[in-house]
């Protein structure tokens, strides 16, 4: 596994500036020069509905993550999906997604952010009394999501998102089962291809009678 280490000041690169997503970015404090350890998070985003562009370093505890914005709307930053890895056991940590471009969320109402590991792999949502939504004045009163965790394990990898991810291929493994049935009631046809050269599909369903 290859691993990129940097080490994350809060100030540098801009927001505006995130052109893809971190690939095994390990962050450590600024100014350690000595080897990795374990507790010196590693961030990964590159994978099919992956988003985390950017992690800043605030102390030991807490990160400061920066989510890209929507491919065709660059105002509209709402997904995130990310995995993190060379964890300490009982290691705690604050994560503040500082980037949110809604006014209202859900996370307001109770929603909670989902989480999975190497050795748990049902996806659950954290408890939401850890989870505060919130408009904050040091990052140009953008939204804030921040939520607390106690990583447990540590030869697991963890994964946090939005919500529960439902990937294109994932999409298209079900499509292409429904055809293998040969279902007298659903039709599928390809009405062409998007810009990013995916299958643009049209169901159409009737009575099963």
């Amino acid at each position: 596994m290859e691993e990129k280490i940097v080490e994350a000041d809060g100030e540098t690169g801009a927001e505006d500036a995130l052109v893809g997503n971190v690939n095994k970015l390990m962050v450590t404090p600024p100014g350690y020069s000595g080897a990795p350890r374990k507790g010196h998070l590693v961030f990964d985003a590159c994978f099919e509905s992956g988003n985390l562009g950017r992690v800043d370093y605030i102390n030991d505890f807490e990160f400061d993550l920066f989510i890209r914005p929507d491919t065709c709307n660059p105002r509209f930053r709402v997904w995130f999906n990310f995995t993190v890895e060379n964890v300490r056991e009982t290691q705690r940590v604050i994560f503040n997604i500082v980037n949110f471009s809604k006014t209202k969320s859900l996370y307001r109402d109770g929603m909670s952010p989902v989480v999975k590991s190497t050795s748990r792999p049902k996806w659950q949502r954290l408890p939401p009394k850890n989870v505060y939504y919130y408009r904050c004045p040091d990052h140009r009163r953008n939204y804030v999501m921040s939520f607390a965790f106690c990583f447990d394990r540590e030869d697991d990898v963890f994964q946090f998102a939005y919500c529960y991810p439902y990937t294109y291929s994932r999409l298209q493994h079900y499509l292409a089962s429904l055809e293998r049935k040969n279902l007298p009631y659903v039709q599928r046809e390809q009405l062409g291809l998007s810009v990013q050269q995916r299958r643009l599909d049209l169901l159409t369903i009737t009575n099963s009678v």
